[in-house]
């Protein structure tokens, strides 16, 4: 089998919702499925994802766990509990090494971008770095807790993702890149590059770009599953 069907294998067998029930992207799904049933807005979608996003590093387990945790704190409202402007500030873990208070500083910044702005989606990946994350500018970072809340909210297909930014085109996303992206796509020979950075990420897209043009973050999930079958050996 070439890497090609390889790719279009995995990919068509793990982008299913089986695979991702204990997953961080299972938090702001519950926002989404209320949403649908009109007792949620879109924008708890939103400030769901951001928590789900910045946590999403670690055990799985962990990372699902410490995502309610906080959304128990913001009591299942994510989008009213950001727009109240009053938060938790301490110096006592939630994740990690991410504390409540620098969770009160993202919250801080998406109250003062919602109070201007009807949705997170215009923002570029560089202008989420620094008007949510509060990180400085680095148009060479791959980003990719950004890069992965953007593939929730924008890949259109209705199994794993949202699809609720219409305004912005599958085609245009990046992989978010991780170790263990980076890992399987170097073990694959679809980069050579060492750096976790934007052009390595890039550079990967551009692989998938070549097999699924108009949606390339479905290689996304070829790699999850490939990185799945390599740990089971």
């Amino acid at each position: 089998m070439s890497l090609e069907e390889k790719v279009r294998e995995y990919a068509a067998k793990y982008n299913s919702r089986q695979y991702f029930e204990e997953d961080p992207i299972s938090g702001p799904r519950h926002f989404l499925e209320m949403a649908k049933q009109s007792r949620a807005d879109l924008k708890d979608v939103e400030v769901a994802s951001v928590v789900a996003a910045h946590l999403a590093w670690g055990r799985r387990s962990m990372i699902v766990r410490d995502i309610r945790r906080a959304y128990d704190e913001m009591g299942w409202k994510p989008y009213d509990y950001v727009m109240r402007g009053s938060y938790r500030c301490d110096p006592v873990s939630l994740h990690r090494t991410v504390k409540w208070c620098e969770m009160a500083a993202i919250f801080e910044r998406l109250r003062l971008y919602f109070s201007d702005h009807e949705s997170l989606e215009s923002l570029s990946a560089d202008g989420f770095r620094t008007l949510v994350f509060g990180q400085k500018s680095d148009l060479k970072a791959a980003n990719k807790k950004i890069h992965m809340m953007r593939r929730w909210m924008v890949r259109r297909d209705g199994i794993v993702d949202f699809g609720i930014w219409k305004d912005t085109d599958p085609a245009c996303l990046i992989i978010p890149l991780d170790t263990h992206v980076h890992t399987q796509a170097r073990a694959l020979g679809i980069t050579n590059r060492n750096a976790t950075d934007f052009r390595t990420a890039d550079e990967i897209t551009d692989y998938f770009r070549g097999i699924f043009p108009a949606d390339p973050c479905l290689g996304d999930f070829a790699l999850f599953g490939l990185g799945v079958t390599a740990n089971s050996k």
